[in-house]
């Protein structure tokens, strides 16, 4: 029998079918009712292909993760900066952005405390970059948000309540400006049109009538 690939088994009983998917670290997740490892094994062999294509597709996506252990590289509005780490006499760690790169500067090694330093990086640009973009299309589109809200979201790049809440992803600040502001027209969108349908894409259209290489460019981006 071929070499399996490594996958986690995540039992659902409320689920009615068996569905694939990856993580960010491109580890295949397998979520189930509850079948038998030989219905996994037969289900791994039929989608072998697509598991080889899709992991592939993720693992080739920009704006994954510091891993701090070199060779690290950090988007930002569109365009790759090195990380480096640098040990000193500090007593909090440090990131520092110019045009050489990322500079994390500390004095105790700590990874959670560095990634912390990444996205607070990045939440803060976000607050002061997406916001006059939000106005200026809001403006132009006729459409008001009631609030805007800032987070790090694991799998989408913005969102829309009912109540007209948008909501961004902070790691919006690794896309090229161009998508970001594919991003806030389609949540703006939506507070007139809840749905995906013609209407709604008619109204993004008008916007930005190149929204859909826009599109493309955000499948090429991890969202973490």
């Amino acid at each position: 029998m071929p070499l399996l690939p490594h996958y986690t088994h995540i039992v659902n009983p409320k689920l009615k079918h068996t569905y694939l998917s990856f993580d960010d670290e491109g580890t295949l997740l397998i979520k189930s009712p509850g079948v038998s490892n030989r219905c996994i094994e037969q289900l791994l062999l039929k989608k072998s292909a697509w598991i080889n294509r899709s992991r592939e597709k993720l693992l080739q996506k920009k704006g994954k993760r510091a891993t701090f252990h070199g060779d690290d590289v950090l988007y930002y509005l569109g365009s790759p900066y090195t990380l480096k780490l640098e040990k000193s006499g500090a007593k909090r760690a440090r990131l520092t952005f110019g045009h050489n790169g990322f500079l994390l500067d500390y004095g105790h090694y700590d990874e959670t405390v560095f990634q912390k330093q990444i996205d607070n990086f990045y939440k803060t640009q976000a607050q002061a970059f997406i916001p006059p973009l939000v106005e200026s299309h809001a403006r132009d589109m006729g459409l008001l948000p009631s609030k805007i809200r800032f987070r790090k979201a694991k799998r989408q790049w913005g969102s829309c309540s009912g109540k007209n809440v948008l909501s961004f992803n902070t790691m919006l600040m690794k896309l090229p400006p161009e998508a970001i502001a594919y991003v806030i027209v389609h949540e703006l969108a939506h507070i007139r049109h809840k749905h995906h349908q013609k209407a709604f894409w008619e109204l993004v259209g008008k916007q930005m009538p190149d929204y859909r290489g826009n599109m493309a460019i955000l499948k090429t981006y991890t969202t973490q």
